[in-house]
């Protein structure tokens, strides 16, 4: 990059129904990584949708009668991690990336105005299984990332993948340089408390004037290369 040329714009991609969808496969890890990790079934899981896995973790040991220790919190953490290798083939048939997310990174791989990293609640080597086993890491920086074991809170993740990319590509990146894209409102008030942009994607749960009502601005219904020019500049 030539000193007169602008910085790229960080791209920070949400994971779970933003591209890919696990189908039922995710909680049939918790289900069997709980019990590994506490002896105990796991009878209910704490909301999942736009939070990081510490803040998951930590809820549902409490509801299942299990102090969230530290010490808990890392044993059924790795117990999550062993459960998606030993499950990676499960995932790959039964899950799928989302419509238009392969052919919208690697559009965007392509384009040097971007630079792409993740900013998801997953753990960094439950995103890393995921995005392998559909084809979609080659695309992304995960050293440009911020993970669900960063932090509890999901905007101190965006500052966290800012100052990652900071330094790995060695030049600054103030907030306008930053877009996180997501399919929840808790990830676009995650990029508004962060003051970064935000561009909703209805691929999830949440409805185009759900995602509005949270603050998001760019809304989108679905993946596709045409998208691109709404995250650089």
């Amino acid at each position: 990059m030539s000193a007169s040329e602008p910085p790229p714009t960080l791209v920070l991609w949400d994971v779970d129904h933003t591209l890919i969808e696990t189908r039922g496969v995710g909680r049939a890890v918790y289900d069997r990584a709980f019990h590994a990790a506490t002896g105990k079934p796991l009878a209910r899981l704490a909301a999942i949708a736009g939070r990081t896995e510490l803040d998951i973790m930590a809820e549902s040991l409490r509801i299942n009668g299990v102090e969230p220790t530290s010490e808990a919190v890392e044993r059924l953490a790795a117990a999550l991690v062993a459960g998606y290798n030993e499950m990676a083939g499960e995932l790959a048939t039964t899950g799928r990336a989302l419509p238009g997310a392969q052919r919208t990174l690697a559009a965007l791989a392509a384009d040097p105005r971007a630079h792409q990293g993740v900013l998801t609640g997953n753990l960094r080597e439950v995103a890393r299984i995921k995005l392998e086993v559909f084809g979609l890491a080659r695309y992304l920086d995960l050293d440009t990332s911020a993970f669900g074991d960063d932090d509890a809170s999901r905007p101190r993740l965006v500052q966290i993948a800012q100052r990652r990319a900071c330094e790995r590509l060695g030049v600054p990146l103030d907030n306008s340089r930053v877009v996180l894209i997501g399919d929840t409102p808790n990830d676009i008030q995650a990029a508004l408390a962060a003051g970064v942009r935000a561009v909703a994607v209805a691929t999830g749960k949440s409805t185009e004037d759900e995602l509005r009502a949270a603050g998001a601005v760019d809304v989108v219904s679905a993946l596709t290369p045409a998208m691109i020019e709404r995250l650089v500049t």
